[in-house]
Order: structure tokens, then C-alpha cells, then sequence
């Protein structure tokens, strides 16, 4: 096989989408083989047989570096070359161009119709050994380039140098190079289908990234890290989500907590997971909540604006450390949620946008392909490739880093397609309609896949809509999910607790009108980071006139019913304390407000609320059911109270909430006669409240009331929320354990 001059030039301009039909080992038509390298800048190069002790000297083709030997023996035989440059530097390589495809026949099929779940494992940088020789196989989805080569210090930066061959019709280039190992930084160098000018691309797939400016992926080999959470893991897949317990605390790596005798040095993976764990434990949160991990280039974005949706950022150091992290909170019995964004991707061309020059991972009509809102791309759903990259990402997660679940962000946005948009400025479906049949089709396949591979595993959707379904089964035409955030009650709970005290009652049906659709899907009562940001004011300030004590009682009263309230539960770190500050990104929460007792008070109470849930778990059995919850005194604007029973397996609550800062004597129906326990009460001075109640419990009268038996009369002090536990299944009072 003799090179054209035409071929000769492909090869040297590097407009070749096949080098491997050109170097690398060939037989030839009359017996014998061809041995064929590129090595831009080299002076000599030599063939080096397996167990041989000198090198045999090749023909240089071209001055940019292109060698060739002919030779009379059968081409099954190893070999590698020695190559001398001209500053006299000599290096021995294996030949990158010897070697088969890295993936089958059968995959590539499988990608093309997104039909394969784990991308992750082909796609990207792996370490690996073919034919006995170590090094990292690359593999990237480019189908509109022209060429593609794998740049990085191993090849000073050189496109020439590591040309990679398209596999046939699949739009997908492949390249595995012998000598590289873990650590290696690279891009690939592309050329578009219009301009000839290259660019440089990272990693779609990459684990590990360097920092700003630089953006390059890095390999990284996670096959010798010790996990240590097999119990954990038991656990979760036995058990149910919806029929347990679940408490999460969301965080913000940088900023939860900071180092201030070294400059405010964010806290690396490691320190994180054993600082996390043990407040977590010691608050009694069952899970921990990451806002997005995942690697981006913008502190101020929060991790929104992905560009390496495979990998955990660098700024807390190594996806090994980020394994040790999760490993140390799930040895401790706390799980770990990830903010996961499939809605959309950043405009940076160091990363998807445009990655082959074309509209690839995104639509080319900005109607359907830009994020009015955000300045950000959106995710052409309808491709098969594109959802097999963010299926494989999900799935990730989970697999590799044995993440707990996913809080799936802007799920609104994903479900309509003009959401956020007037008329004339979106596409109607092709049934005319507004929803975004690709994205609903697309989240009803990942959950399902989710589901399928790593049981006991929760999604959570962020949804701020009435579309139908999103917690129900895709089996039964849902969305799949296992919760939804409950955005419509934390707004009008907000609303309510915003007003002055004087003029709740005219917003009363602010606290009830929830439970009018609270059955209609499985909902986490969440107060997250949205919040307290942009203006909006701190959860705390939030609170309707007064002073800071009159603040705190409020947010007390607006704890406790989020906690007794029907659902999961979801708090943004520092508003356990009550942070007067709005959170900012850049600067760790205010752990000094802990010296006063108004904020120590509000961090016990939560502590408390924790320890009330989880230790009555009887309660989650079914708190997702409506035979769970029934009011007592619903309508009692005029006071601005609230009264409902909560029921349990073998227990029950009575909860009153007094929303005005005079003091009630009131009378609540109960089930049964005998002592109730005042469980827990907010205006305890154990959490900085006036110290008023019911001396710990009160006996049961066989006076019906509000439909019950019997009834309790009881002193409600002014703003607060007392919870009354049925004595026969009551332990210690929460509040006396401190």
C-alpha cells in the first residue's frame, strides 16, 4: 500500500478523517508490511521490534515529520518507535495507530440511537491496557467536523501530532494513545465544516477540569478508590423514600463554612465531608443537598451554568476527594443529594456551544435553542445523542460517585415551550400545543432508567407549575419523579409571615389554601437558597413587623409548621440560625450569630424538629397520604390561629400555631383521653422564646370538640407553635433532652 501524493498531504495537513487507514501496521498486496508514523518537529525516527536491541532506521516521507519502513516479514509482530528530535531529545512511544476501535459495532449503533446507557464508559478519557500496553483511550461525538485530534502537553499542544479516525457514519472520533496516564491534561483540536481555522474544545465527558482560563480536561482513574458505604447502600436499596423520614439540609460548598485564620480558605472535599457529617448528624438532617457540583467557570453562576456535567469541580479539589467526601457523609448515616441541570448549558465556546462548529448540543432556532432568562443554551432533546449524553451524565453520578439523588433544577422550564416567552417568540409542538414533547418524553426516560439501575434512589423535581403527573409513574403517565418542591405553599406561607401580625387574619387562607392540592402530588416543603438572594432578604427578614426577638418567634412558628406539615422537608443552610444577611456566594454564612441566644435558640429548635420527625418515623409512613393529616380549627382567621392532627401508625400530633403575638386559651379536639404531651413548644426559652405553656402536658376532657372525643384545653402563647403528642406512644419531650 503506497501513499498517494494526495494522501501524503491529507495526512500532513491533517484534513484526513481516517489516519489510520495510513499509519500505523499495514500488509501489503505483495507480502511483507508497511510501517508508517507522524511526529511533527522529529529529524529521524526508528522501528523497534518487540525483545529486539537496536531500532531499524525509516524513510522520512516529509519534512513535517512523516516516516515510513517496508519490511518482508508478516505484519503480526509489536513494535515501537524511537524518535529523535532536533534539539536532540529522544523518545521511545508505542504506536497510537496499531490499535482497534475502543468501542464495538454494536455500541456505536446503541449511541446512535440513544438507546445506550453508559456512555460514560466509552465516551471521554479512560485509562486503559489493549494488547498489554497502558494508556488512555478518547472518544467524542463530533459528527460535522472535519478533523479532530486529541492536543495536550503530551504533544506540546500539536494538532498534527494525535489525528483521531471517525468510525464510519457515527459522527464519533476515537484515538487511543499508549503512554499517557492519569493526570494527563488535553482538548481537542477541531476543524468545522465551514471555516478551516481550528479550535480547541474540552471534554464533553471529562471527569477532572483545570481552572480558568485554561478550561482543559484532565484524566483521571477512579478504579483504585476504597468505597466504604456498602451498609448505606443496603439500606437505601431496600428501603422507601416516600414512607421515611426525609430531612435535607441544601447547601453551597463555598460558602457554608470557611477557614477565617487562613484568609477565608473555602474548605477543600475532604474537610467538608467530616465538617458536614458531623453537623448534619449532630442537627439530625438525614440528607445533604449540593447545589450543582458539577464543574463551572463562573463563581457567581452557583454552579447553574455547567460546562463539565460528568465532573465534580476543581475548586474543592480531586474527583477522588469528592468519592472521599460522600464515603465519610454516608458512613455517618447522611445522604447525599446533587442539584443536577439538564434545562440548559452556558454560551462559553471552550465547552459546548457550537462544539463541532455546529449547532450540536443545542437547537439552531434560538426560539427553541436560547434561554431568554438565563443568557444560556438549551438542550436539543429531540437528538438521540444529546440524550444519551445527559442520561449518561445522571446516571454518573449515581454510578460513580454513589450520589443518593437528584434535584432536578428549572424543571418548569424544560416542560413548556414558552416558558418565559411572548408571543411570536417560540415554536408551537406538532400538535400546536405549548409543551416541549421532546423534554417531557426525555424526563420520563431518565427517571425511568434511574429507577431501573440504582433503586432507592430519589429524583426531585424543581417545578413551579400545575403541570400534571410530575410525581406520578411513568407507568401511569407521569413524569416519573418521587417529589416535587411544593413552590405554591412556600410562596404563600411567605406571604402570610411577611405581614404585620395586625393584618394576618385578612391573609389567612394563605395557610390553608395549600392543602386544597396537597394530595395531588408527593411534596418536599422547601425553603431553599432562591430565598434569601437578589433582593429578596433573609429568611429571618423576612418575618412581618417588630423587633429581632419578635423576628425570631415568627421564623420559629414558620420552622415548626414547615416541619409538621405533611411532605418532605428541604432547609438552605443558615437559615437554621436565622442569618440576617441576605446569603451571598463569595463568603462564608454567619457563624458568629451562634454567641447570641436568639440564633442558638433557632438552631436548636431545628435540631429539635429533626428529632421529633425522625424519632416519631411512624409519622413519614404515610405523610404523603391524606388519611396522614386532618384539621382542627381551619378557619379561625379572626385569631390567626391554626389547628390539625397528624396521624401516625401508632401515635398521633395535635398541632396549634398562634400566629399573633397575644396569648390564646384555646380548646382542641384529640382522639383519645388520657395526659398529651406538650412535645414541643417554640416559645420555650430553650430556644429563646418568653418560656410560656402548658407545663409539659395536659390531661384529655370528655368534652367533644371539632369533631374528636375529646379535647384539650391549652395556653397558646403569643407567636408560637406547640406540638401535642399522644401520651401512650409519647418518648421524652424533645425540648427536655437539652
Amino acid at each position: 500500500m503506497r501513499l498517494s501524493p494526495a494522501e501524503l498531504t491529507a495526512l500532513v495537513d491533517v484534513t484526513e478523517t481516517s489516519p489510520h487507514r495510513f499509519l500505523g501496521l499495514h500488509g501489503m498486496a505483495g507480502g511483507g508490511c508497511v510501517v508508517r508514523s507522524l511526529f511533527p518537529g522529529a529529524v529521524s525516527c526508528g522501528l523497534r521490534k518487540a525483545q529486539a536491541s537496536s531500532s531499524l532506521p525509516m524513510a522520512r516521507l516529509h519534512a513535517c515529520g512523516v516516516f515510513e519502513l517496508e519490511l518482508t516479514s508478516s505484519p503480526d509482530f509489536r513494535y515501537s518507535f524511537e524518535v529523535v528530535y532536533a534539539d536532540g531529545s529522544v523518545r521511545t512511544v508505542d504506536d497510537p495507530y496499531r490499535f482497534l476501535p475502543t468501542i464495538s459495532e454494536a455500541d456505536l449503533f446503541l449511541v446512535g440511537k440513544g438507546d445506550d446507557h453508559g456512555c460514560h464508559h466509552k465516551f471521554g478519557s479512560h485509562v486503559r491496557t489493549l494488547d498489554g500496553i497502558a494508556g488512555v483511550s478518547f472518544l467524542v461525538w463530533a459528527p460535522s467536523a472535519r478533523r479532530v485530534a486529541v492536543v495536550g502537553d503530551h504533544n506540546l499542544w500539536n494538532g498534527r501530532a494525535h489525528p483521531m479516525r471517525m468510525l464510519g457514519a457515527s459522527g464519533i472520533w476515537e484515538l487511543f494513545i499508549p503512554g499517557l496516564a492519569a493526570g494527563a491534561r488535553y482538548k481537542y483540536e477541531i476543524v468545522g465544516p465551514h471555516d478551516p481555522t481550528p479550535f480547541l474544545k474540552t471534554d464533553p465527558y471529562g471527569l477532572h477540569f483545570e481552572p480558568s482560563p485554561n478550561h482543559a480536561a484532565i484524566v483521571c482513574d477512579l478504579s483504585g478508590f476504597v468505597w466504604h458505604d456498602e451498609a448505606w447502600l443496603e439500606q437505601r436499596r431496600r428501603g422507601d423514600l416516600r414512607r421515611r423520614p426525609m430531612s435535607v439540609y441544601e447547601v453551597h460548598l463555598a460558602s457554608w463554612r470557611r477557614v477565617p485564620e487562613e484568609g477565608g480558605r473555602v474548605l477543600n472535599y475532604r474537610e467538608l465531608g467530616e465538617q458536614l457529617a458531623e453537623y448534619c448528624t449532630r442537627m439530625g438532617f438525614t440528607h445533604v443537598e449540593l447545589m450543582p457540583p458539577s464543574e463551572h467557570p463562573f463563581d457567581g453562576s452557583w454552579g447553574y451554568q455547567v460546562t463539565g456535567f460528568f465532573a465534580p469541580t476543581h475548586r474543592f479539589g480531586s474527583p477522588l476527594d469528592f468519592m472521599t467526601m460522600v464515603d465519610t457523609l454516608h458512613r455517618a448515616g447522611v445522604g447525599v443529594i446533587v442539584d443536577w441541570v439538564p434545562a440548559h448549558f452556558p454560551r462559553d465556546f471552550f465547552a459546548l456551544a457550537r462544539f463541532d462548529g455546529t449547532h450540536l448540543y443545542e437547537h439552531a432556532d434560538p426560539r427553541l435553542g436560547e434561554h431568554q432568562d438565563w443568557g444560556t443554551l438549551i438542550f436539543n432533546y429531540g437528538r438521540h445523542e444529546v440524550r444519551g449524553f445527559l442520561t449518561s451524565s445522571a446516571l454518573s453520578w449515581l454510578e460513580r460517585f454513589h450520589i443518593d439523588g437528584l434535584r432536578v433544577d428549572a424543571v418548569a422550564s424544560m416542560l413548556y415551550l414558552d416558558y418565559s416567552r411572548k408571543a411570536g417568540e417560540w415554536i408551537p409542538n406538532r400538535h400546536g400545543g405549548r409543551e416541549n414533547i421532546e423534554a417531557i418524553e426525555f424526563l420520563r426516560h431518565v427517571n425511568s432508567l434511574i429507577h431501573l439501575y440504582q433503586p432507592g434512589v430519589v429524583v426531585i423535581a424543581e417545578e413551579s407549575t400545575s403541570f400534571p403527573g410530575v410525581t406520578k409513574a411513568v407507568a401511569e403517565g407521569g413524569l416519573g419523579f418521587d417529589f416535587k418542591w411544593n413552590m405554591g405553599w412556600m410562596h404563600d406561607t411567605l406571604d402570610f409571615f411577611r405581614k404585620d401580625p395586625l393584618y394576618r387574619k385578612y391573609s389567612h387562607d394563605k395557610l390553608t389554601f395549600g392543602m386544597l392540592y396537597h394530595w395531588t402530588e408527593a411534596f418536599m416543603q422547601a425553603f431553599s437558597h432562591d430565598e434569601v438572594v437578589h433582593g429578596k432578604g433573609s429568611l429571618i427578614n423576612k418575618m412581618g413587623a417588630g423587633d429581632d426577638a419578635s423576628k425570631a418567634a415568627n421564623l420559629r412558628c414558620l420552622l415548626a409548621l414547615q416541619w409538621t406539615w405533611p411532605g418532605k422537608k428541604t432547609l438552605f443552610m443558615g437559615c437554621e440560625f436565622g442569618q440576617f444577611a441576605e446569603w451571598k456566594y463569595d463568603s462564608s454564612l454567619d457563624w458568629h450569630l451562634l454567641e447570641y441566644p436568639l440564633h442558638a435558640g433557632l438552631q436548636h429548635l431545628v435540631a429539635d424538629l429533626n428529632a421529633l420527625y425522625v424519632g416519631d418515623a411512624a409519622m413519614a409512613e404515610n405523610e404523603l397520604q391524606p388519611e396522614c393529616f386532618g384539621w382542627l380549627a381551619a378557619d379561625d382567621g379572626a385569631q390567626s390561629v391554626v389547628a390539625f392532627e397528624r396521624r401516625g401508625r401508632d401515635c398521633a400530633w395535635v398541632v396549634a400555631g398562634n400566629f399573633t403575638p397575644v396569648e390564646r386559651t384555646y380548646r382542641l379536639g384529640v382522639p383519645t383521653a388520657g395526659k398529651w404531651e406538650e412535645a414541643l413548644n417554640t416559645d420555650s426559652k430553650h430556644y429563646a422564646g418568653q418560656g410560656l405553656g402548658n407545663l409539659g402536658g395536659v390531661l384529655a376532657d370528655s368534652i367533644p370538640c371539632q369533631g374528636k372525643p375529646y379535647s384539650i384545653q391549652v395556653r397558646l402563647p403569643g407567636l408560637s407553635l406547640l406540638v401535642f403528642r399522644q401520651s401512650s406512644a409519647a418518648k421524652p419531650a424533645v425540648k427536655s433532652k437539652r
